[in-house]
């Protein structure tokens, strides 16, 4: 992946990640799969229960980054809130953006540590916070990742069986109807 997208994918996250925050939501896992450096699109975690589904659903991001033959995919998840949805210990800087860069050979751990501060409260218990990004630590070749997005990237690059003319399309409307957000790119479009 070239510099510039690499750049464009990191901005876009931490923008996206800034506007949930300050509107009181959880931002949730993504993945961005790459095929010969054109992505694919944008495709967020569905809701999950805590536990065995939010390792399941992490996971499953995978299916479009194999559907569409990647060969290169980006995913990005919060330290704290993988952690609790998945039942797991807090590994490494919280609160804290993750992304990893991998490829079916090697991956790049990125972190980007921030602190929050409180802008308000709402009604319903939920608080709106700004990310105050905090000095980002060199990037970590074959970095350890939690187990779920580990899976994620292990299954990215395991090639779908699929006795249908359009594995990628099926793909797609399967995990639409599962409840994954999916932003495709105009030349991935269905």
């Amino acid at each position: 992946m070239d510099t510039r997208t690499w750049d464009a994918l990191t901005e876009s996250m931490k923008s996206s990640y800034a506007a949930d925050l300050k509107e009181g939501a959880v931002p949730r896992p993504v993945i961005m799969p790459l095929v010969h450096g054109q992505l694919v699109g944008l495709i967020w975690l569905r809701p999950v229960k805590t536990g065995q589904d939010a390792l399941t659903g992490i996971a499953s991001l995978s299916n479009i980054a194999a559907a569409a033959g990647a060969d290169e995919v980006v995913l990005a998840w919060e330290t704290q809130d993988v952690a609790t949805a998945c039942e797991l210990p807090v590994a490494g800087s919280a609160p804290c953006l993750n992304m990893v860069h991998a490829t079916k050979d090697e991956h790049t751990l990125h972190q980007f540590p921030y602190s929050e501060d409180v802008l308000a409260h709402g009604p319903d218990g939920w608080t709106s916070v700004e990310p105050r990004w905090q000095s980002t630590p060199a990037p970590q070749p074959g970095g350890e990742l939690v187990p779920p997005v580990r899976a994620a990237v292990d299954y990215a690059f395991t090639p779908i069986e699929m006795d249908h003319p359009s594995p990628f399309g099926v793909t797609v409307v399967l995990m639409e109807e599962d409840g994954y957000t999916l932003h495709l790119t105009e030349t991935f479009a269905l």
